[in-house]
C-alpha cells in the first residue's frame, strides 16, 4: 500500500496547527505560470537534494536548475527553509486511502504500523525535519492534517460499518505524538510491537 508521494511512501503526524502566510509567500495562483514555477522549482530541489547534501543546496542552485531568478524564489517562498517545507509536504501529501482490513480496530493497527515505518525511515525522517525547520506554522499544520483526514477516513468506515468510531484527539495524543517524539528524539525508533502497545491504550486486549 503507497498512502503518501513519498519516494515509495512516508507518513507524518504531529499536533494540528492553524496555517500562516509566513511559509509560502504566494498560494493565490494556482494553475497558469505560478504552477509552472512551483513544479520547476520543486523538481529542482528534489534533483539537487538526489546528488548533493542538504547543507550544499543554496537558493542560487535551485534557481538555475529550475531556470528561474533567486529572487523570484525569496519572493515566493520567503527563504530557503521554507521552500524545503513546502516540497516535503508535497512529497507527504496522501495519494490513498489507508488499508480496509474489515474492522476500525484492524484498520488502526495496520495504519499506525506503517505509519511509524515509513515516517521513521532515513526519507521520512529527513522530510519531517525539513518541516520543523520552517518558521511558520503552516506546513507543520498541512501534515498533521494528512494524519487527521486518515483518522477520518477510518472512522467513516467503520460508522459505515456499524462500529464505534475512536477519539481522534485520543490517537493523536496517545498514539500518534508518542511515535513522532521517539523518532526525533530518541536513539530507539518506534517498532511494530511499540506501535501495538500504542494502540492498546486504544484497544486494550482483553
Amino acid at each position: 500500500m503507497q498512502i503518501f508521494c513519498v519516494n515509495k511512501s512516508v507518513r507524518l503526524g504531529m499536533p494540528r496547527l492553524q496555517e500562516t502566510d509566513v511559509t509560502v509567500k504566494e498560494r493565490v495562483r494556482i494553475g497558469g505560470r505560478s504552477a509552472r514555477i512551483q513544479q520547476a522549482v520543486h523538481d529542482a530541489v528534489r534533483k539537487l537534494d538526489a546528488f548533493s547534501t542538504r547543507n550544499q543546496i543554496t537558493v542560487p542552485q535551485i534557481a538555475a536548475e529550475a531556470g528561474v531568478t533567486p529572487s523570484t524564489i525569496y519572493r515566493r517562498w520567503g527563504d530557503l527553509s521554507a521552500l524545503l517545507a513546502d516540497v516535503a509536504v508535497e512529497r507527504l501529501r496522501p495519494i490513498a486511502d489507508p488499508d480496509d482490513t474489515g474492522s476500525i480496530e484492524g484498520d488502526l493497527r495496520a495504519f499506525i504500523e506503517q505509519y511509524a515505518e515509513e515516517m521513521s525511515s532515513p526519507v521520512g525522517l529527513a522530510l519531517m525535519r525539513d518541516v520543523l525547520a520552517t518558521t511558520g506554522q503552516g506546513q507543520p499544520g498541512a501534515c498533521a492534517g494528512f494524519t487527521c483526514d486518515h483518522l477520518t477516513t477510518i472512522n467513516e468506515r467503520a460508522k459505515a460499518r456499524g462500529e464505534q468510531p475512536f477519539d481522534i484527539d485520543e490517537v493523536i495524543d496517545h498514539v500518534v505524538a508518542p511515535i513522532v517524539y521517539r523518532t526525533l528524539f530518541s536513539d530507539e525508533m518506534p517498532t511494530a510491537a511499540y506501535c501495538r502497545q500504542l494502540v492498546d491504550r486504544i484497544y486494550p486486549k482483553t
